[in-house]
């Protein structure tokens, strides 16, 4: 687990801003990872995610994203899907919900060393992004932004019992994604880096069908004027296999 740790932390050395001033968030999420077999070569992928806004006060995003998956090999997965995002945004002293239309494209790419497995994804995001505007005192959209997104993820699982088949039991799973703007930064950010997720947890294997794991993320997000958000994350997650 130490190789692990250090191995992450040597792919992505910029994840602690330690001498940038951040604004500090605490929040919970929830979320649902399911694949579903629907041929030979073919899946269904969904994921449903709930987030809170600061302090658990109330939602903050409701998240809800399929895709058709393409099993090229074992190890190898492709996929294409749409994502609805429906987000909390606040512009002065109006405030409301508005949403987010994404495609997206993705490679995964799966392998063992020993008996931690390992999981690399990279992911293209096309983004029809709110155009909020204040009317009366009252946020409304007026029309869309169009952005670019590429994210890299890494996922490692390993096994607190050591078998060749993990099919059951304890396991301590380490991830990192890092989010990259390319194209109309000026609809975000302005800037290429958007986003990190670092995330440690520990969950239990019911079964091939079924992990459920709880465990602490940090999201450091950057923001327009590198105004910086560390937000402090406790999620619980379901994987399904079907």
């Amino acid at each position: 687990m130490k190789k692990l740790i250090a191995c992450l932390f040597c792919l992505f050395p910029f994840i602690f801003f330690n001498d940038i001033q951040a604004q500090v968030q605490h929040s919970g999420w929830l979320a649902t990872f399911n694949t579903v077999k629907a041929g030979k070569k073919t899946s269904i992928h969904s994921d449903i995610q709930w987030r809170s806004t600061d302090e658990l006060q109330h939602t903050q995003t409701l998240l809800l994203r399929a895709g058709l998956n393409v099993h090229v090999t074992k190890q190898l997965v492709l996929t294409g899907g749409y994502a609805f995002i429906h987000n909390y945004r606040s512009i002065g002293d109006a405030d409301g919900y508005v949403n987010e239309h994404r495609i997206w494209e993705q490679a995964v790419y799966n392998h063992k060393i020993k008996t931690l497995f390992m999981s690399h994804r990279l992911r293209l995001e096309q983004r029809f992004l709110p155009k909020s505007v204040v009317e009366n005192n009252e946020l409304k959209n007026d029309g869309s932004l169009y952005a670019n997104r590429v994210r890299y993820f890494i996922r490692n699982v390993l096994p607190l019992k050591r078998e060749q088949q993990f099919e059951r039991g304890f396991f301590a799973a380490l991830q990192n994604e890092v989010f990259l703007n390319f194209g109309n930064k000026a609809n975000v950010n302005g800037e290429a880096f958007d986003q990190n997720r670092l995330y440690l947890a520990v969950g239990y294997r019911l079964g091939k069908s079924f992990d459920l794991e709880a465990g602490y993320m940090n999201q450091y997000i950057n923001g327009r004027n590198n105004a910086f958000t560390n937000n402090h994350i406790a999620q619980v997650a379901g994987y399904v296999r079907l």
